[in-house]
């Protein structure tokens, strides 16, 4: 499967790793021993408690995202709430929010379960708590499907707005470490942390005189292997963990930092290979290839 968006362009951009939380770190490379993001220090404590790892570095990528792309204001969202929707990547999300549940159910049965767990055990957690908290009234999606999550989920808001469902999308990726997911992977950790893009059409970005930051190029989805490198590829440091759902987003994001800093050549995001049973390649090119 093959797509070309020749009118979707990237209007902002958030990182939040430990060691990175620019486009710009990421893009050179975060060092060793930074430290585990603390979502309070982004987004004040108000609305943490009871919120999943996960959805709390969600909150912090969205806040970031939208004012990079200047879409936040002090009142809030500068532009109609319905002109701005959402896709979230995450393959281990609220998975601790999920066993706990279960494991408090196994042992003491449901009635001892909390009523604070059980809301958050939705898979689209992650999606419909920072769409509520932020005023996002587009439409709103949640992606877990393995290595190939994250640029899936960049496709299927190029969707979205080349079908003219919405002006914009806020596209998420995110992956928490914790107890739960390590135990999933074998004792590997998990990156902690993520990436966000705000995906614009290019007449949108126009309308509103916004800073067009790369372009989206064509993407495609094959089983087995990626095809032949046509552009400049990002690689996560063997340091920060599985990436899994945030990667594909992660390279994109890397790509932006790249073309801040004056690179003008293709970038390549491929996620996926044949032993994942899929692939997924995306082109991000310069911005001005608008």
């Amino acid at each position: 499967m093959s797509t070309r968006s020749a009118a979707v362009v990237v209007t902002g951009a958030a990182v939040l790793l430990p060691g990175a939380d620019t486009v710009r770190a990421l893009a050179e490379g975060p060092a060793p021993g930074g430290a585990p993001v603390e979502p309070a220090g982004y987004v004040g404590r108000k609305g943490l408690r009871y919120k999943d790892r996960a959805t709390q570095l969600g909150y912090c990528l969205t806040a970031a995202a939208l004012g990079d792309a200047g879409l936040l204001g002090e009142d809030g969202l500068t532009v109609p709430a319905e002109s701005v929707g959402m896709v979230v990547s995450s393959n281990f999300g609220n998975l601790d929010t999920v066993v706990r549940a279960l494991d408090t159910i196994r042992d003491e049965t449901v009635t001892a379960t909390s009523p604070m767990d059980l809301p958050n055990a939705s898979s689209n957690v992650i999606a419909s708590s920072a769409a509520i908290r932020y005023g996002l009234r587009g439409p709103n999606l949640m992606v877990c499907n393995g290595e190939t999550s994250g640029l899936d989920a960049v496709h299927w808001a190029v969707t979205m707005i080349t079908a003219g469902r919405t002006d914009r999308v806020l596209v998420l990726g995110v992956e928490p470490d914790n107890d739960v997911v390590r135990r999933l992977l074998g004792g590997t950790r998990a990156v902690d942390g993520g990436a966000a893009l705000l995906l614009e059409s290019r007449t949108a970005a126009v309308e509103r005189s916004a800073n067009v930051r790369a372009v989206v190029g064509p993407y495609s989805r094959r089983a087995g292997d990626p095809g032949p490198a046509l552009g400049r590829r990002w690689q996560l440091p063997e340091h920060l963990g599985r990436a899994s759902g945030a990667y594909g987003v992660l390279q994109c994001a890397a790509a932006v930092g790249w073309f801040d800093v004056g690179e003008r050549g293709p970038v390549q995001a491929v996620v996926g290979t044949a032993s994942n049973d899929a692939s997924a390649e995306l082109l991000l090119l310069a911005p001005e290839a608008a």
